[in-house]
C-alpha cells in the first residue's frame, strides 16, 4: 500500500529556512517521481517542485533558486529545502507521488499526503 506523510512545517521569520520531509511507503524512489505542492488560503494548489525516478528535478518560477528538492532512497524520504522564505510562501505544503516522471501537474499524481503548514511571519 502506498502512503505519504509530510513533516517539518512551522513558523519561520522572513529570510529564514525550513526543510520539509516526505516519508513514503510502498514506493521505490529511484523508480517513482514525486512532487511538492502548496496551497495558500483562498488560492489554488500550486506545483512548486518535482523529482523524477531518475533524479531529474524541476521547479516553478516562484521558488526557483530558493528551494531544493532531494531524496534519500534508503530512507524512502523526499526533502524540500526552503531558503529565503517570504510571507508569500505561507501555505500548506503537500507531497505527492505515483509517477516515474517529474511534473508540477497535480492531477497526474495518485497518492497524496495530508500536508504540513508553513507560516512565514515576523
Amino acid at each position: 500500500q502506498f502512503r505519504i506523510v509530510e513533516s517539518g512545517g512551522g513558523l519561520v521569520q522572513p529570510g529564514g529556512s525550513l526543510t520539509l520531509s516526505c516519508v513514503t511507503s510502498g514506493f521505490t524512489l529511484d523508480l517513482h517521481g514525486f512532487g511538492w505542492f502548496r496551497q495558500a488560503p483562498g488560492k489554488e494548489r500550486e506545483g512548486i517542485s518535482s523529482i523524477s525516478g531518475s533524479g531529474y528535478t524541476m521547479y516553478s518560477a516562484s521558488v526557483e533558486g530558493r528551494f531544493t528538492v532531494s531524496r534519500d532512497n534508503a530512507k524512502k524520504t523526499i526533502f524540500l529545502q526552503m531558503n529565503n522564505l517570504q510571507p508569500e510562501d505561507t501555505a500548506r505544503y503537500y507531497c505527492a507521488g505515483g509517477l516515474t516522471i517529474a511534473t508540477l501537474t497535480a492531477g497526474r499524481y495518485s497518492v497524496w499526503g495530508q500536508g504540513t503548514p508553513v507560516t512565514v511571519s515576523s
